[in-house]
């Protein structure tokens, strides 16, 4: 009998359960990546929006040879220091307007889209949701093309473009978890929320290309990606491993991963384990095959429990702390998002498709920083003092920058991967396997129908500081960028506090169970 090919081999030594959970993993990263993909193109189209603009004496005179040599092209626009209405001295607050009203949009909708996703089927929910998504990103771009210069077409647009997206955070979440138990969570969710800082870089790429020779281009094609992806969405988005007959069953491990949030508790069944030398250590399973560890086991456990309450869901210790830490870190995080590729154009004098180009390092950052946080979180089995812990030190580093940054692009560029990773870590520590850890907490009594609404909870309270962050930038940019800086630094000092009593908590826990093993 032949030998089976190394390819074949390879591709049956998995299981169809393994191939299955790889899967939703690669069409979960995916789909959200796209989401932020679409998020992205503003920042980079802030640069021609306005432009810098000569003085006003060279304008005049050579305003008349400028409608000459005009292409025909491009829709006519009145001024030459950018698109109207954006090319006035406040274009700043204009175009921090247009941040905050995507933004406030989503952190409003985000609080009511994790109660409406848990009563709905989640591959619908998501589907109609990327549909909607690209339909607003793309309409953005089509005042480009119909010559609009009405601010409140702009804002509409960014206002039902916040709403629709929040469909997707706690649809992908609440699959994720599904599909991945509590088993090297941190790891699984730190590689899986990479696609954050994937979609942001793809988004800057794709807006960068066309943003100085039709920037309308830069929202339509994002668009329909977004869409496209929602189709791709409905035809394969598998909810739950029982849809598919795949094993679900519950971990036996008695081990679990502290947050801050859970009392320390120590259970003898594992002390007998160890005694008989049968390890239970979920942390040593591989990453595909931790089917033992499911959220939910049976189909009376996945439809026969109500959806939690609001109010029930702000009760599971470590909800709030956690919530409130992530407004602050949100803040930060989504100010470099959204004000990055202007303040490098400012500081560094580039183009704006050079400055979109750059600005896609502190993504780049981000993608190590989440990976680094997931792995540093399961090895101490300590969620809140590895976010402590990155808070830290990302204020400093928000201090070296602004100082750093002015010395030239060599420096930039080592700061942008420094600053996305220790700011980014946190955040996305926070959102993924807390969020998860906190929806399959034990106080819910195996209802993971709450995990879809901890998980709205948690990232819309962050969505408020992501509406305040750019907000704030673009009015206290004006008077300087250190003052931005300061502002940023103060967010992350304020996000460490609010954590201060869970990493008390955890230490303790620690202490407790040493000096529980060395008796």
């Amino acid at each position: 009998m032949a030998q089976l090919p190394p390819g074949i081999r390879f591709i049956t030594s998995f299981s169809r359960d393994q191939w299955y959970r790889a899967f939703i993993f690669s069409l979960t990263f995916l789909l959200y990546a796209s989401f932020h993909l679409s998020r992205k193109p503003i920042s980079i189209v802030k640069g021609e929006l306005h432009k810098h603009c000569a003085s006003q004496v060279e304008l005049d005179s050579s305003k008349e040879y400028a409608a000459q040599i005009q292409p025909v092209k491009k829709p006519f626009n009145a001024s030459q220091c950018g698109w109207e209405p954006f090319d006035k001295s406040n274009y700043k607050q204009l175009l921090g307007a247009l941040d905050y009203s995507f933004l406030c949009a989503y952190a409003v909708g985000m609080y009511l889209s994790g109660l409406i996703g848990e009563r709905l089927p989640i591959r619908y929910y998501l589907t109609g949701g990327m549909l909607a998504s690209g339909l607003f990103t793309a309409m953005f771009g089509l005042g480009y093309f119909y010559n609009v210069h009405n601010l409140w077409f702009y804002i509409m647009a960014q206002i039902a473009n916040g709403l629709v997206q929040t469909t997707g955070w706690p649809s992908v979440v609440t699959c994720i978890g599904n599909w991945f138990g509590k088993g090297r969570r941190g790891l699984i969710m730190g590689v899986w929320n990479s696609h954050t800082s994937v979609g942001n870089i793809l988004g800057s790429l794709i807006a960068a290309y066309w943003v100085s020779t039709c920037w309308g281009l830069s929202f339509v094609v994002p668009g329909v990606i977004v869409a496209l992806m929602g189709v791709v969405c409905f035809l394969f988005l598998i909810e739950h491993p029982k849809d598919v007959s795949c094993s679900c069953t519950p971990s036996s491990s008695s081990k679990t991963f502290l947050n801050g949030a859970s009392r320390c508790r120590i259970q003898m069944p594992t002390l007998n384990a160890k005694e008989n030398g049968k390890p239970q250590d979920a942390e040593m399973q591989h990453l595909l095959t931790d089917s033992e560890n499911c959220t939910l086991t049976t189909g009376e456990g996945r439809h026969g429990t109500s959806a939690i309450s609001f109010l029930g869901a702000l009760r599971i210790p470590g909800v709030v702390e956690f919530s409130l830490c992530l407004l602050f870190a949100k803040l930060v995080s989504y100010t470099f998002l959204f004000w990055l590729p202007l303040y490098i154009t400012n500081v560094e004098h580039l183009d704006a498709k050079r400055a979109g180009d750059l600005s896609t390092l502190f993504d780049v950052g981000g993608i190590f920083g989440g990976i680094l946080a997931g792995l540093i979180s399961d090895r101490l089995e300590k969620r809140a003092s590895t976010c402590g812990m990155m808070l830290l030190l990302a204020a400093p580093t928000l201090y070296m920058f602004s100082a750093v940054s002015k010395m030239g692009l060599e420096a930039t560029v080592v700061m942008l991967l420094i600053s996305g990773a220790l700011v980014n870590g946190p955040y996305a520590l926070i959102t993924t396997a807390v969020s998860a850890d906190l929806g399959t907490h034990k106080s819910l009594k195996g209802n993971a129908r709450a995990l879809s609404t901890v998980t709205a909870i948690i990232d819309g309270t962050g969505s408020v500081g992501a509406a305040l962050g750019p907000l704030l930038a673009g009015l206290i940019s004006p008077s300087g960028w250190n003052n931005v800086f300061y502002m940023l630094m103060v967010a992350d000092a304020c996000a460490l506090l609010l954590l201060l009593r869970l990493i008390q908590k955890e230490l303790q826990c620690h202490a407790d169970h040493t000096l529980f093993k060395e008796h």
